[in-house]
């Protein structure tokens, strides 16, 4: 992890995970001059996953990829990328100057290095063939995490463990849903339509 910083600050009641793509509609006039500055400066920003779960204080560092859909009123439709995680020790109602909030923060410099573990792919391929996806053929632990679409409390836990048991919870994931999966193909054949 490396030391506090300021950024930017967007609560929200998501957690995206790294190299997750997320779309955000922005309304409100702070917001609206958050979208301006990552349009015309660059900036990445945090999305503080504002939820009882969130004890850690953990969010999301992203930045803005596109925007989809500009309306009359000022409002857009966007779509940011999560690159990495944090961390955080407080938030302010405002960051310097500017009408949106800001936090400090402690990044924690996640890293999207390929799983090599044998058992581990050989789930996820099983899983994305189930699915009907595009299985990459090293993914990185991210990637395996935002194509179970985990819920809150899962996404939370998988974050809060050190890589190697990173790597344990979401093989157990993937079990848990190729079960599931193995058992609803199963019940096909049992129901019949009348």
């Amino acid at each position: 992890m490396s030391e506090l910083i300021k950024i930017p600050m967007f609560p929200l009641s998501i957690f995206p995970m790294p190299g997750e793509l997320v779309p955000l509609h922005i309304f409100e006039p702070r917001y609206k001059q958050l979208l301006q500055e990552a349009e015309t400066k660059d900036i990445g920003f945090g999305i503080y996953f504002n939820h009882p779960l969130n004890e850690t204080k953990f969010g999301s560092w992203v930045k803005l990829e596109s925007v989809i859909k500009r309306y009359p009123g000022g409002e857009s439709d966007i779509i940011v990328k999560c690159l990495d995680l944090f961390t955080m020790s407080s938030l302010s109602k405002t960051f310097r100057d500017k009408l949106y909030p800001g936090g400090e923060v402690q990044m924690m410099e996640v890293r999207f290095e390929p799983v090599t573990q044998i058992a581990l792919l050989e789930k996820y391929n099983a899983f994305a063939q189930f699915m009907n996806m595009k299985s990459t053929a090293l993914p990185n632990v991210w990637q395996v995490a935002n194509d179970l679409n985990l819920d809150f409390a899962s996404r939370l836990k998988l974050v809060s463990l050190d890589e190697a048991k990173r790597l344990i919870y979401l093989s157990s994931q993937l079990s848990y849903q190729l079960e599931l999966l193995q058992h609803a193909e199963k019940s096909k054949d049992v129901f019949h339509l009348n």
